[in-house]
């Protein structure tokens, strides 16, 4: 039993083909039952009207509210464990999902359409970016990730609920989603898919949307695993600092040479801070155990008197 959840804003070019081809190949590849919900994100086209006309149960934002809301909001609102999230715009091949479907029943928590082809890309803009952003996460992963931000993706409900309160409300979602994920031991795999091109105006607005993931990554980072980022960040003020001491070198200059000083005190102190975010988390972390137990505990304790007094009714 499967819910597929696509985020919708001003789609309606694509949505009706969306799920009319959504519900063809799940017919038709024996996964049972399913539903598809459409979250319209305030559209002000015909998106809702052309969605439910295709077979899908919609959800309205009254405006929009970000794709990540969006998402959130139809994860919640799934009547199966199974989610499958997908975007409107027909740029992702609804033709794979039985091969991602095969490879997350294979015992995986998620498992991700890495993306690639022409269309994937298209910008000698993009690609820096992404190379960037991709650098960050899989250093504070420690693995390889081919793909950190693709959104199709096959999950557990009841799993990504869990990490709802730290995966923001944008655009930057799956790679946040992707993140919590691998920094907290959970399996994941990915499935090669070809990428296509996209039906209607993108959303994304570059620079804007590419400086919220890099925050997004950033705190996520550091919420997961403060040392590696502070290592890093050390590791940049450390390099810098030998710059300055070649540079006084070269130009006879103590200005860098006590900017190279300064450098080396400057990356001990933040390795020192890292240290201490770390201490703060097992902190977090160990208050949260504690306090989940003894509710746990609690609960066991006001079920035992009902058991008792069922038992005494016999």
């Amino acid at each position: 039993m499967i819910s597929i959840v696509i985020p919708a804003l001003d789609e309606q070019d694509e949505i009706g083909r969306t799920i009319t081809r959504l519900r063809e190949v799940l017919s038709s590849s024996g996964s049972g039952a399913y539903e598809v919900v459409v979250v319209d994100d305030g559209s002000r086209d015909e998106t809702a009207a052309r969605a439910e006309a295709a077979g899908a149960r919609v959800l309205r934002h009254p405006h929009n509210v970000g794709y990540g809301r969006s998402l959130k909001d139809g994860i919640r609102a799934a009547r199966y464990d199974t989610i499958i999230i997908n975007d409107a715009d027909g740029t992702y091949p609804i033709e794979a999902i039985p091969d991602l479907l095969a490879s997350y029943n294979q015992g995986f928590d998620m498992v991700v359409g890495a993306r690639s082809g022409k269309h994937y890309q298209e910008s000698l803009i993009k690609m820096p970016l992404r190379r960037v952003l991709r650098f960050i996460v899989e250093f504070t992963a420690g693995r390889s990730i081919p793909d950190i931000n693709s959104g199709l993706r096959v999950f557990r409900r009841s799993a990504a609920l869990e990490y709802f309160d730290h995966l923001c409300d944008t655009f930057s979602f799956t790679t946040s989603m992707t993140l919590a994920y691998m920094m907290t031991g959970k399996f994941v795999a990915y499935v090669p898919i070809e990428y296509n091109k996209r039906v209607g105006k993108s959303k994304v607005k570059l620079l804007r949307d590419s400086m919220k993931t890099l925050q997004y990554i950033v705190e996520a980072a550091i919420y997961y695993n403060p040392l590696k980022m502070f290592v890093l960040m050390a590791g940049i003020v450390l390099a810098s600092s030998f710059l300055s001491f070649t540079l006084a070198l070269i130009a006879k200059l103590n200005v860098f040479f006590y900017v190279g000083v300064g450098g080396i005190i400057s990356s001990v102190l933040i390795f020192s801070l890292g240290l201490l975010a770390v201490l703060l988390r097992q902190i977090m972390v160990k208050s949260s155990r504690l306090e989940r137990d003894n509710r746990e505990a609690g609960d066991h304790d006001e079920a035992r008197p009902l058991r008792e007094n069922r038992i005494t009714r016999i």
